[in-house]
């Protein structure tokens, strides 16, 4: 091959490799472009068509209605031509992706990363020349100077040329890594126009790993997760210590699940605020709603009558079922969070209001409403049993847990496969730009802080079933 070593490739060899995979994929594009033509591409070009006249608020009722019913007749018989080509654009894609596999890796990718490995060796070799020539040249203009100013010049001068030689060198790292990539991402690149951007599961992580090990940068990396590396440090060195000092194990089961059991009611207020964060806001409030959750709820599921008053009236829901009386507590602890929430929402929408201003407001009403209300008192133990109805312990293990990992699934799923989801990161990344391409921001910042409220709700309730009741103004604080 070229530059003497039969391993490393020429761009132009590199593309003599790929040219045959490029042909054959090609021929059989080519097919299936065809066949999706009066099919497919229709289809998408129609339901686009339909989806503009639904948000083209020029258009009279009966004008968008024509234009729907007109594009929806259409649509019926472009889908049935789709669905006619469907099984020979299936066995064409299957095909294509069956010689990809036979010959891309073998007959093109790994030549090519064995020809970066090689060359990003040989980069190696020549910066340690460079280095060395360096190092010897500087040493002989040394041993030729007296004058200590014109030492110091050069040794300014060889620093400088080392830095030049490094940035030579790491140019062409990143040139030998950008092509390696590149020969990577090129099947998917083919397979994405077989498929019409649809991928597998493993074949998306596939990317997703090669896409984080193109863009890995060390220093970034430690920048960004500073803090959680300085976390998990001293963690490890707590779970060395503590044996020594205390001669018992830090990190034992129990102890684990002692913390995930703590932590799982706040894995509810963590979601519900994080919501707000994607906005840009935030919310000072939470501890206030915890606390207000925790005195309904112990209320409605106080064990007998209740010692204490709200606005001076003594409640008993003792004549209740436990059954009712939990899901009633769940209910009223919900609603009332989000009747919160939803405030501090419209203000933040409707009149630009800052998150941190709504919130703080609803954090100081919050707290003198319910201490006005109860006096400040605290209302003592729920039912006994209620905990071991909400979240029992099987075989030693809290399922409160899996309380917290259900809320984890359910916000995902929300916020990454809900138009909601896509919506709420549009409206925290630019307002203005969602707002012109149709996104309510008002609906969608009142949407974000109902979903905190729910989950406010939720997380005071399971705190209550958690800690036995006590619930109190002051719980919360901080």
């Amino acid at each position: 091959m070229a530059n003497g070593n039969n391993r490393i490739l020429t761009a132009d060899q590199e593309m003599e490799l790929r040219r045959p995979i490029e042909d054959h994929i090609g021929k059989i594009q080519k097919k299936i472009d065809s066949l999706r033509a009066d099919g497919t591409d229709k289809v998408i070009s129609l339901q686009n068509q339909i989806d503009g006249a639904k948000r083209d608020r020029a258009l009279t009722r009966e004008e968008r209605d024509t234009r729907i019913a007109r594009a929806k007749t259409e649509l019926e018989k472009v889908k049935a031509t789709e669905e006619k080509n469907k099984g020979e654009v299936s066995k064409l894609i299957t095909d294509a992706e069956s010689y990809l596999k036979l010959h891309y890796d073998q007959q093109y990718y790994q030549p090519v990363k064995a020809s970066c490995a090689m060359e990003k060796a040989e980069a190696k070799e020549n910066y340690q020349k460079k280095l060395s020539q360096l190092a010897k040249e500087h040493q002989g203009i040394l041993a030729k100077l007296s004058d200590t100013r014109e030492i110091k010049e050069e040794k300014y001068v060889y620093k400088n040329r080392q830095f030049d030689a490094k940035m030579v060198y790491e140019k062409e790292l990143q040139r030998i890594k950008d092509r390696n990539h590149a020969a990577y991402t090129y099947k998917y690149h083919l397979i994405d126009l077989l498929r019409m951007s649809r991928f597998t599961l493993l074949e998306t992580r596939a990317q997703k790993w090669e896409n984080y090990k193109y863009t890995f940068n060390r220093r970034a990396f430690l920048l960004q997760n500073g803090l959680y590396i300085a976390i998990i440090l001293i963690f490890i060195a707590l779970c060395i210590i503590t044996p020594m000092v205390k001669n018992a194990p830090l990190l034992t089961y129990n102890n684990v699940l002692n913390i995930l059991q703590q932590a799982s009611p706040r894995m509810f207020l963590a979601l519900g605020v994080a919501g707000l964060i994607l906005l840009t806001g935030t919310d000072l409030s939470i501890g206030r709603m915890i606390g207000m959750g925790m005195t309904t709820a112990t209320i409605i599921m106080h064990q007998g009558i209740n010692t204490g008053g709200v606005f001076g009236h003594i409640f008993d829901f003792t004549t209740m079922p436990i059954g009712l009386r939990v899901i009633l507590a769940l209910v009223v602890c919900i609603v009332l969070c989000t009747f919160f929430t939803t405030i501090a929402g419209f203000f933040t929408a409707k009149f630009k209001m800052h998150p941190f201003i709504s919130t703080m407001a609803n954090m100081l009403v919050i707290f003198g409403l319910v201490t006005y209300a109860t006096k400040g008192v605290s209302f003592g133990a729920i039912e006994p049993m209620i905990p071991n109805m909400i979240i029992p312990k099987i075989n030693g293990f809290p399922t409160i847990i899996l309380w917290a990992a259900a809320a984890i699934a359910i916000v995902w799923f929300i916020w990454n496969k809900t138009t909601f989801g896509k919506n709420l990161y549009a409206v925290g990344g630019n307002p203005e730009a969602a707002a012109v391409s149709g996104i309510s921001v008002f609906a969608v910042t009142v949407g974000a802080f109902v979903l905190a409220g729910i989950l406010y709700g939720f997380g005071s309730w399971l705190e209550c079933a958690r800690m036995v009741g006590s619930g109190s103004a002051a719980y919360g604080q901080g």
